[in-house]
């Protein structure tokens, strides 16, 4: 059950903000925040993470994205029920996985690509912007590898006694 709580959790916060980008700034409109450092933006992203393939021409490519979030979801779906019993942190990090790629894949169907608004830089050098659901998708993503890591020390650990 806290498998779809965390999941519900990640897209109503990315929705929610989401909304307030779309309803709040134009397309291409920026606010800055911390100068020098973060600003709000409202970009749309029709490829995958930090645009890729976006640049890509083909009728197929929103169906492609669409498939590949639904079958991520599936496949995170699954694994979760395998892993869970392994170590309680893989409950927290498939689902913030699962919510980030379903919450972007909530803006593909509903928009045909994904609303990003946050947007890190250093002087002329910026990071991508981003949302909620990429950072779900992140932290999932870091906790889930440090989970392995500990998981493979702690089994060697055993194998050797």
């Amino acid at each position: 059950m806290i498998y779809f709580c965390i999941i519900a959790g990640v897209i109503a916060a990315d929705q929610a903000t989401k909304f307030w980008i779309l309803n709040t700034f134009r397309l291409y409109d920026a606010q800055e925040v911390i100068p020098g450092f973060f600003n709000l933006v409202h970009v749309q992203n029709t490829g995958a993470a930090f645009s890729m393939l976006a640049d890509v021409d083909s009728p197929w490519r929103h169906h492609f994205f669409l498939g590949i979030g639904a079958i991520a979801l599936v496949g995170l779906t699954v694994a979760h029920y395998k892993l869970k019993q392994n170590h309680r942190l893989y409950s927290v990090a498939l689902p913030l996985i699962a919510g980030g790629a379903a919450g972007n894949l909530v803006d593909r169907v509903r928009l045909g690509a994904v609303v990003d608004f946050l947007d890190f830089y250093i002087g002329r050098y910026h990071w991508p912007a981003f949302n909620v659901a990429d950072s779900a998708i992140c932290i999932g993503a870091g906790l889930f590898l440090i989970v392995n890591v500990l998981e493979t020390r702690n089994k060697e650990a055993r194998e050797q006694v």
